[in-house]
């Protein structure tokens, strides 16, 4: 019998000071800056970073990392005489039962600069994410462990920006970007290298009164020439409007809804594949409304947000950048409680042409289903790029090649329905090219290598200036090809593989997402979302 087995153990060492010392280190880092900081932070509309990660996560599954991690101060007999805490608070808890990384930034220590911080606390919750394949979520105010001017006083020499030396981490945010989803809240005044760090994200999230997003703050600006308040430099509608940030709410607990809501079509790395959740739609259900979607004439606009909603799983539909690139909507779904990506044409504005930033909407999209492996839904509106001066001064047709070059690069499978319009080199981007998608087109579908209104004239002006009465030759001539781009002379040449009743059209999405699940293969994509 070993010697440790035999007779009574002698009494267990008592290290109760040491857990006492512990307990109030504890204590000391959940005060974060202290009550009058605490307060004034409430006194501006923003919780404190340890209550939003409460409110964020699944109740009572917060782990932390680091909690005692910070600056010590000490008496002549070494005992502990004050401690300021590490303005970064991490760890790991549930998200609906799925284990996700955490990080918050404690803006009430030094407004979360970096002469408060300890670098490698937000580095290991990069870190942790990557090597764990976790979701991170972070909650950025402040410089989000930016630099200040004072750290060249406190620290005795500037800072290099970049190389190994750096410890900003960036780089494990762009992996990330490859790996894991990644969502990230601005949650009060963002600068620098927060702004950095909620822009490397797939979806980024304002409150709309609070929050402030820039480069550089009003006081930088203001002595370069150009006073600004915060909300006139980087307020919710600047940052929604331009496409840095996706999306803007009310409050902070609609943000932490938002970001739980969007993780939920997600799976946890690229190396699972999106969970399916059914139950609450019939996917033959037939919708009579769309018998009427489509307005007769082809000038007229009509809401597609309305299509998108028919089609999908009831209230599943959950959009993103809905201010940016305006002509696109793009957003997840369910059908048949599989998850989607969807793309759809909106004739609301500029009749759906896509401009240069509807381009780079699409792009960001793509690259997102393709990474995380959703199955693209096209809802197709498109008359093509948008023409005139504007759209060939915004490079439109370099946007626009770029987008149709990361449709064609997807591997994911594809759907496309032919709402309305597929017009020009802007419709080559209605499916991608080369391989097998499915394709569907409603009756009202309308497609060419030009949109007869305006082409007509062009292609048939000597024959309309010599006619007695050229508006009867135009009107004539117009009725000739109309009857001839009927959608039903494409598909007797099987141009256009099939034409639907509009009411079919959910049954066979839902068909669709049922037959691309086998084929959705986890692992990293070729081709992987660049913020």
């Amino acid at each position: 019998m070993p010697d440790d087995m035999q007779g009574p153990r002698p009494p267990a060492a008592d290290w109760q000071p040491e857990l006492e010392e512990l307990a109030a280190r504890e204590a000391a880092a959940r005060e974060l800056g202290g009550p009058e900081r605490v307060a004034r932070q409430h006194a501006g509309g923003r919780l404190t970073v340890r209550e939003r990660i409460d409110q964020l996560l699944d109740p009572g599954s917060f782990h932390e990392v680091g909690a005692i991690a910070g600056k010590a101060e000490y008496g002549p007999d070494n005992r502990l005489t004050g401690f300021t805490p590490a303005n970064c608070v991490f760890g790991r808890g549930l998200v609906d039962g799925r284990p996700v990384v955490v990080a918050g930034d404690d803006f009430t220590l030094r407004g979360g600069s970096a002469d408060a911080s300890i670098k490698g606390k937000p580095r290991m919750s990069e870190q942790m994410a990557t090597r764990f394949r976790l979701p991170i979520i972070r909650l950025i105010e402040g410089s989000g462990g930016g630099g200040s001017v004072k750290t060249i006083e406190t620290s005795g020499r500037a800072n290099l920006p970049g190389g190994l030396s750096d410890g900003s981490s960036f780089e494990l945010c762009v992996e990330n970007l490859a790996t894991v989803p990644v969502v990230a809240l601005g949650l009060g005044s963002v600068a620098g290298l927060g702004a950095a760090r909620l822009a490397a994200s797939h979806y980024s999230v304002m409150v709309k009164e609070i929050s402030a997003v820039f480069v550089a703050g009003p006081p930088v600006v203001e002595r370069l020439g150009e006073p600004r308040s915060k909300q006139e430099l980087g307020g919710w509608r600047i940052q929604t409007d331009c496409g840095a940030v996706d999306h803007a709410v009310d409050t902070e607990a609609e943000a932490f809804a938002a970001a739980r809501r969007f993780l939920s079509y997600l799976p946890s790395s690229v190396f699972d594949l999106p969970p399916r959740v059914r139950g609450w739609d019939d996917p033959g259900r037939r919708e009579e409304s769309l018998l009427h979607a489509v307005p007769r004439d082809k000038k007229q606009a009509y809401h597609m947000r309305r299509i998108v909603s028919a089609v999908v799983d009831k209230d599943s539909f959950f959009e993103m950048g809905a201010r940016f690139g305006r002509p696109v909507i793009t957003g997840l779904a369910r059908l048949d409680g599989w998850p989607v990506a969807v793309l759809a044409g909106d004739p609301l504005y500029h009749g759906g042409a896509w401009t240069a930033d509807a381009c780079q909407k699409v792009i960001r999209f793509v690259d997102l289903a393709e990474t995380f492996h959703l199955p693209i839904v096209h809802l197709v509106d498109c008359p093509g790029f948008q023409v005139g001066l504007a759209a060939e001064s915004s490079a439109v047709i370099r946007w626009g090649v770029r987008a149709i070059s990361a449709i064609c690069q997807t591997t994911v499978p594809w759907c496309s329905v032919i709402v309305r319009n597929v017009y020009g080199v802007g419709g080559l981007g209605h499916q991608p090219g080369g391989r097998l998608a499915l394709r569907y087109a409603w009756p009202s579908g309308s497609w060419g290598s030009l949109p007869l209104e305006g082409g007509v004239e062009a292609a048939y002006r000597a024959e309309i200036d010599a006619a007695p009465n050229p508006a009867a030759k135009l009107a004539e001539i117009d009725a000739r090809l109309n009857a001839l781009r009927s959608p039903f002379r494409s598909a007797e040449s099987f141009w256009v593989e099939e034409i639907i009743d509009p009411r079919e059209t959910r049954p066979l999405l839902c068909e669709f997402a049922a037959l691309a699940a086998p084929l959705r293969t986890p692992g990293p994509a070729r081709f992987t979302l660049r913020p």
